[in-house]
Formats: structure tokens, sequence, C-alpha cells
């Protein structure tokens, strides 16, 4: 349940950002994971209520984006969408891959007023 952490670390980085911005409610938060950091939405926006519980963060939406994984091919140079859980180039069978997306984690937007 690394989806605890998680929404602890982004809630301090909202929070951060919110009272740099002299925001005095967060309404929305919009955020993006790739596919690699494993996330169920429903246990991470569980958790990061209960970290901007009593914030001005505590009523905002919390919108996903999921990056799908892709990879690139360093035998032939072939960049793909990783389809199941076969980790090996869809032209040449080499399984050298360069993961390229899907590892990452950020808050895209945070809106307020």
């Amino acid at each position: 349940m690394h989806e605890i952490r998680i929404a602890n670390d982004l809630s301090e980085i909202v929070l951060e950002v919110a009272s740099n911005e002299k925001l005095s409610v967060v309404s929305r938060v919009n955020i993006t994971f790739g596919e690699m950091v494993q996330i169920v939405p429903e246990i991470f926006d569980f958790a990061f209520r209960e970290a901007v519980r009593g914030s001005i963060a505590s009523e905002a939406v919390v919108n996903f984006e999921i990056i799908k994984i892709k990879l690139k091919c360093r035998e032939c140079g072939n960049v793909f969408n990783l389809n199941g859980s076969r980790f090996a180039c869809q032209e040449c069978n080499s399984s050298d891959l360069e993961i390229i997306a899907g590892k990452e984690m950020f808050v895209k937007s945070i809106e307020g007023e």
C-alpha cells in the first residue's frame, strides 16, 4: 500500500503550492501516474483525503491521468506500448529495452481560488 506514502508526499506538494500561490481553497487536483507506479486510484484517493483532511484542499476533486508504459528496443529502435506483461520487442523479440514512459508520478495542476 505505497499509495499512502505517495498521497502524503503529493498532498504536501499541493498544500505548499497552494500556500505559495495564496489560494484560500483548492478545488481540483490533477495527478499523473505512469502504469509502472501501480497505483490503485481508490486507495490513493482515500489516502489523499486523509492527508488533506481539515486543510484548504479537503474538498478538492482529484483527477487521475494514467500514462501507458512505452518501451524502446535498444537492438532495433522500435518504440511501442507494452501490451500485457511481455517485456520483449514486438519487432525483433529482444528483451534489451528502455522504458521511455510509464514511470511518471507528479501533480499536473492545481485549481483553486
